[in-house]
């Protein structure tokens, strides 16, 4: 599957990856009474490819055959989009490419018509995060001297390569949003004076609050508006290199006293999310919303899940309904394997997390080297990229088509929708912008499956191979 795209022409016939075989998506949407139908297996036999379209009919489904309802008029939470980390290191690797295959690239992965399949939402690290090729801040200070009126501060580490890219991105979309999350403050802010682990002195709080206005002020100074910032990646991971410890009443003082009140004095409407770690400790963001000052500041928390259930996204959101949930990282093993890699994201992530509030799921890192660098000494050495890098030679991994599946139809602004939940056919339902409405559907079983989706009265049949997804849009 990897391919060297040398022209917009070759881009174009190659359409998604999947050679000249590949069909083009419907520019105008299903014909009338039927149901567009975009399938992966996972033996990769079809890998996000238009099938026959399905019609609608009023005749009722076949006894005993599964039916998933679909009702537009219970509404859930809004999606603000689907799409991938761009760390340092994916921004590095696309930089390198050839100018005429990176923009054919950055189309296809970021535009919204014919077969590109419209990445909506971005998450950038604020500094290095552990997959850049070295660690690095905005205000790095030779040993023993400090900044606390970040008169040093500088954007300069992402000129070289992430600003570059993210404004080829931002041409081609830009409406696309933009999340911003730390791995570690400056060196000097911290207790070890280190990159990886120790925590940020109370001293500095003041400080690192101003850290965080002059990135969004300077990022907007660059034509490149951040929608959230995230206060800290992975507060109780102090072993990644960079890393921060962040406990819940430390990262609530530093919300309540400082990060809040500094934005709110900058006039900076940049979301603040908390927590943006494992699902295993709801206890945390539920600590910093139970804290009324804090929480004012607040727009919601963020999670992943190396740990715990999804279904603790709920916990958090039922205990407080009037903030968001996102889901901000999952990675993809280099050692792992696509069939189990593929169902496990659909109907953990894009169907489990979504069915527990999330407004957007993101995957790990957007690009690699096929040895899986650029990366900090110490960071991960086995995180695949949704897409494989050397030079201009792209292949597209497991990620590209996990989110491909919900990115290309799921817009931004669509609305979450009710849909007859199973454990056998794991599916989430959404109405788009358009009107359009939009169901996943997985097979969590050893066996092929038909199943029938019933909407209004009407009724269309389909089948799915065990572990595969299909996306329906009508």
């Amino acid at each position: 599957m990897s391919l060297i795209f040398r022209s917009s022409a070759a881009m174009l016939l190659l359409a998604l990856g999947l050679g000249a075989s590949c069909q083009r998506p419907p520019q105008s949407g299903p014909a009338r009474g039927t149901a567009a139908f975009w399938l992966t297996n996972p033996d990769k036999s079809v890998l996000f490819q238009p099938q026959a379209a399905p019609a609608w009919s009023s005749t009722a489904p076949v006894a005993g055959t599964p039916v998933i309802e679909v009702d537009d008029k219970q509404t859930f939470q809004t999606i603000d989009g689907f799409g991938y980390c761009l760390t340092g290191g994916s921004a590095e690797l696309l930089h390198r490419m050839a100018p005429e295959a990176r923009r054919a690239l950055l189309r296809e992965l970021f535009a919204t018509d014919g077969s590109n399949i419209g990445v909506s939402y971005l998450r950038l690290s604020i500094g290095a995060s552990d997959l850049d090729a070295t660690v690095f801040s905005y205000d790095d200070l030779p040993e023993g001297q400090t900044d606390p009126t970040l008169a040093r501060f500088s954007l300069a580490p992402d000129k070289a390569h992430l600003l570059p890219v993210l404004k080829e991105i931002l041409a081609i979309n830009p409406t696309i949003k933009l999340l911003g999350s730390p791995w570690s403050p400056p060196t000097w802010m911290k207790t070890n004076g280190n990159y990886k682990g120790g925590s940020l002195k109370p001293e500095f709080y003041p400080a690192y609050a101003q850290y965080f206005v002059k990135y969004v002020q300077g990022m907007k100074a660059e034509g490149v508006r951040i929608d959230a910032i995230t206060v800290q990646n992975e507060p109780l991971h102090p072993g990644n290199n960079p890393s921060l410890l962040m406990l819940a009443e430390q990262q609530a003082e530093f919300v309540k006293k400082h990060l809040g009140p500094a934005f709110q004095s900058a006039r900076i409407d940049t979301k603040i999310i908390v927590y943006d770690h494992n699902a295993d400790r709801p206890d945390y963001p539920l600590t910093i919303l139970g804290d009324p000052e804090a929480k004012k500041y607040v727009d919601g928390s963020a999670f992943h899940l190396y740990a715990g259930p999804i279904e603790a996204l709920s916990q958090v959101h039922n205990a407080h309904p009037d903030r968001n949930v996102y889901f901000t990282e999952q990675w993809v093993g280099s050692m792992s394997k696509f069939e189990e890699n593929f169902p496990w994201h659909v109907r953990t992530l894009l169907i489990g997390a979504t069915r527990n509030w999330a407004r957007t799921v993101l995957e790990w890192n957007l690009a690699a080297d096929p040895q899986q660098n650029p990366h900090t000494p110490g960071g991960c050495t086995e995180c695949r990229g949704a897409l494989t890098l050397a030079g201009s030679t792209v292949t597209r991994e497991d990620a590209y088509y996990i989110i491909a599946h919900a990115s290309k139809f799921v817009r931004p602004g669509s609305v979450r929708v009710a849909s007859t939940a199973s454990e056998t056919l794991p599916n989430v339902a959404f109405k788009a912008p358009n009107g359009q409405k939009v169901v996943l559907v997985q097979n969590n079983s050893t066996q092929a499956q038909p199943f029938s989706l019933r909407y209004q009265g009407k009724t269309l049949t389909s089948s799915l191979q065990p572990g595969a997804a299909g996306t329906y849009v009508w």
